[in-house]
């Protein structure tokens, strides 16, 4: 009885503190999409709808240049300058989501839920570059990550049921429940480490040439597609799905599987990386989105669609996994959360730029998921790519 007291009484360790954190901002999250289900943001026809995403892709997604070469920086330098960073995106989601309640079937909307996405990218790089901060060594950076996601997978199953039954009513008491869940993450966040300095100085050539290293660019390159494809995927099937019967339902259905395919990347991913060479898991990816895109873009209808959505997650996954494995291996001269910070900000900003793809020009099922299989040939053709470092890397490794 004693030591279960004891127990107790031992405050959460950092990365405790970061999964609760990180848990209740992707609830919210969750619930906040459940609401919009219904809404105006869904329901407007497809043609009014391409202008206005377009419009708001660009200028919300305009600030992550300013968020990567200024803003950034200093918040690496300052004491805490992510934590204020996620405490501010905490805040931000509780206004804009209670914004949500009021202009909840008025043209408003849009602009909310697109400010809303750019604090959900901007908490995504704010956190991977605390992530390294709170772990005991760099060994567990990975196999952290990967609690994250699953711990991130668990969440969104909790809340959306109980979503679910506030949708039932009303969406506006689903947004409501959204705002607390935002405001519990802000109470979290709150309690986040507060010493921690990302990075005091500027990069040292030591550092700037790990980077440049062949594996990781490589491997940089490759994760930059698959990101791009899981963008491009989701506003692909936003509007082609419109056209199809009961395409709300199988948009639903594919966001749901999407979520299950990342979950099951998180949960096999170290896994695989201790049986398999980094290089092979992100080949593996490639080759998973280059078959499915065909697969895909042969049947072309929604089940197939579905089975995309989460073999792109998937993919998506298990690459994040390699590729954070690559620079622990190989940029060991390396700011780890300085690094991941900086580069979450280019795959965010790629996956938007081809998000931007299918809002721009109206594509059918099969030329969507063949694009999706031409990303997936890419990365492997780059992966492939011959280049003396990377193949005695590859020689290296399979000696170890």
């Amino acid at each position: 009885m004693n030591v279960r007291r004891a127990n107790l009484l031992v405050p959460p360790t950092p990365f405790q503190r970061m999964a609760r954190t990180h848990g209740l901002m992707v609830a919210g999250d969750a619930v906040m999409m459940l609401a919009l289900a219904d809404s105006l943001f869904l329901s407007i026809s497809p043609d009014a709808a391409r202008g206005k995403v377009l419009l708001f892709l660009i200028v919300s997604f305009a600030p992550f240049t300013v968020i990567s070469s200024l803003i950034g920086p200093t918040l690496d330098r300052m004491r805490g300058g992510r934590r204020l960073a996620i405490i501010l995106v905490a805040l931000g989601r509780i206004a804009v989501t209670a914004l949500m309640i009021w202009y909840i079937d008025s043209l408003a909307l849009f602009p909310l839920a697109f400010i809303s996405l750019v604090l959900q990218k901007s908490y995504a790089i704010s956190k991977s570059a605390l992530v390294p901060l709170v772990v005991r060594n760099d060994t567990e950076f990975v196999e952290a990550n990967s609690k994250l996601g699953l711990i991130a997978g668990i969440s969104g199953a909790l809340v959306v049921p109980i979503a679910f039954v506030f949708q039932w009513i009303s969406a506006q008491l689903t947004l409501i429940f959204a705002v607390c869940v935002f405001a519990a993450a802000l109470i979290s966040a709150v309690k986040l480490p507060r010493d921690t300095v990302v990075a005091a100085s500027d990069p040292v050539a030591a550092e700037v040439a790990a980077l440049r290293s062949v594996h990781v660019v490589k491997a940089a390159s490759a994760m930059g597609l698959l990101r791009a494809s899981s963008g491009f995927l989701f506003f692909h099937l936003a509007f082609w799905l419109r056209g199809e019967t009961a395409g709300a339902f199988w948009f639903g259905v594919g966001v749901m599987f999407s979520t299950l395919g990342t979950f099951a990347a998180n949960a096999i991913g170290p896994y695989m990386r201790n049986r398999a060479r980094e290089e092979t898991m992100l080949l593996i990816a490639s080759v998973l989105l280059a078959a499915m895109g065909i697969l895909g873009a042969l049947q072309a209808g929604p089940l197939w669609a579905v089975l995309l959505a989460a073999s792109v997650s998937f993919a998506t996954g298990t690459g994040r996994v390699a590729f954070e494995a690559v620079l622990q291996r190989d940029a060991s001269e390396a700011n780890r959360a300085r690094t991941f910070a900086r580069f979450e900000t280019r795959f965010q900003l790629q996956w938007a730029l081809a998000a931007l793809v299918p809002v721009l020009i109206p594509l059918s099922g099969e030329i969507g998921f063949l694009a999706i299989a031409g990303m997936g040939v890419v990365a492997v053709l780059q992966l492939r790519g011959r280049h003396p470092d990377w193949t005695r890397g590859q020689m290296r490794q399979g000696r170890d």
